[in-house]
């Protein structure tokens, strides 16, 4: 499900947005509205998924309608509806989470039928769903390709989908990354995947002691920083680089199990896709000296699990 990684970036987002609503929001809020991003991205993922199968069904309302025409030629009575059948198609459709989540968010009253329509005929006009159809047979590793190119070649590139998932879904932007690899992830093992709760327990308790933390030792992560600034005005910096510090900071002084080597590894990730394009050279050089006097001060200790790396 979501990753280690997607949870760090959901605490920074929620912290920029906590740090632009109030100075001193609390750390209750602070949580109340990491919680409501969760959410919008567990129902970004349901729509795009939800989505994704009904290109694939499509097959049969097609064939249904052209077959009940007045006058129906051999080709419309002889629609190929294979993909409807699709059986990782039908492994994600019969999860119970999967069917309780459609039930519950209802994502059938924002779709946009023509849209759909649309992504069917340029599904079956393409030389891939031409070559799936050709072969009688099922194939896992087709089934899967194919609805992979629904995915990435038909829905993500079409400039009408994306207008239409913006429209509906404010937090397409810092999401859409973070959908290809859950869409990806789900393709490979739909059984994994609980769409009701996309954050299991133990990441949840991370992401809301990573943001508790943050806020609590604000002063204790802004002493260990404005030394290392050096000639920068820390009110000169990127917004985004100072919550980016902090987390790193807190990482390295209470969260035990995470190797400083993985936190320092993952903010500049974070730098780097998110904030300036020198960010991630800045982040590096200052949470490796950080790194270094805390290191020497005997105030960084780990702990090693298996997980650690997480």
């Amino acid at each position: 499900m979501i990753s280690r990684r997607n949870i760090r970036v959901k605490v920074m987002q929620t912290l920029y947005t906590s740090d632009s609503i109030s100075k001193d929001i609390s750390v209750a809020d602070a949580q109340k509205l990491l919680r409501k991003q969760f959410e919008q991205t567990r129902h970004l993922f349901l729509y795009l998924t939800w989505f994704l199968t009904e290109v694939a069904r499509y097959a049969e309302a097609d064939a249904a309608k052209k077959a009940g025409k007045h006058l129906p030629s051999a080709a419309d009575l002889n629609i190929n509806t294979k993909i409807a059948g699709n059986e990782l198609l039908w492994k994600i459709m019969e999860e119970a989470s999967f069917k309780s989540a459609v039930g519950d968010i209802k994502p059938q009253y924002i779709l946009d039928a023509n849209l759909l329509k649309k992504t069917y005929e340029s599904l079956t006009a393409s030389e891939e769903y031409k070559e799936y159809i050709s072969i009688l047979a099922r194939d896992k590793k087709a089934e899967k390709e194919i609805l992979q190119f629904i995915f990435t070649d038909l829905m993500l590139p079409n400039e009408d989908f994306i207008s239409h998932i913006e429209e509906h879904f404010i937090n397409w932007d810092d999401d859409a990354e973070m959908m290809n690899v859950l869409m990806q992830n789900c393709l490979q093992k739909p059984q994994h995947f609980n769409f009701n709760e996309m954050v299991s327990k133990e990441k949840m308790d991370f992401a809301n002691g990573l943001l508790a933390t943050v806020i609590d030792k604000k002063e204790v992560s802004m002493e260990l920083l404005k030394p290392k600034l050096k000639n920068w005005d820390a009110e000169r910096i990127a917004a985004l680089d100072l919550i980016i510090i902090q987390m790193g900071i807190c990482e390295f002084l209470f969260f035990e199990t995470i190797p400083t080597k993985v936190t320092i590894n993952e903010y500049i990730d974070l730098a780097k896709e998110y904030s300036t394009p020198q960010s991630g050279q800045f982040i590096n050089g200052i949470l490796d000296n950080i790194h270094k006097e805390l290191t020497v001060q005997g105030k960084i200790q780990k702990k090693s699990f298996k997980n650690s790396t997480l």
